[in-house]
C-alpha cells in the first residue's frame, strides 16, 4: 500500500465520519467507527472525487471490509487511470 494514498484515504474517512484520525487504521472497518451504509456511500464518493478514480460497485462491501480493502481499490483505480497494471 502506498503510504500517501493510505494517509489520504484515512484523512477523508476521519473527516467524513467525524472521528479522530488517530483512532482509525487500515485494519478498521467503517462499521466499527459507526459509519452507516448510506454514509459509506458518501465516503466512497468523496474518495473517488479526491483521487479522480471510480471504485468498483456491487462486488465491494466497503462498510464491512477493512479500510485496507478500500485503499487497495483506490490504488488499483489509480493504476488503471495511469495505464499500468494494478498492484497484485
Amino acid at each position: 500500500m502506498s503510504t500517501s494514498v493510505e494517509d489520504r484515504v484515512l484523512d477523508i474517512i476521519a473527516a467524513s465520519a467525524k472521528v479522530d484520525r488517530s483512532t482509525i487504521s487500515t485494519s478498521t472497518t467503517l462499521a466499527e467507527i459507526g459509519v452507516t451504509s448510506l454514509d459509506a456511500i458518501e465516503i466512497i464518493f468523496d474518495i473517488e472525487e479526491a483521487f479522480e478514480v471510480t471504485l468498483p460497485e456491487g462486488n465491494a462491501n466497503f462498510d464491512t471490509e477493512t479500510i485496507a480493502s478500500l485503499v487497495e481499490a483506490v490504488e488499483k483505480g489509480l493504476a488503471i487511470k495511469a495505464g499500468s497494471a494494478p498492484p497484485a
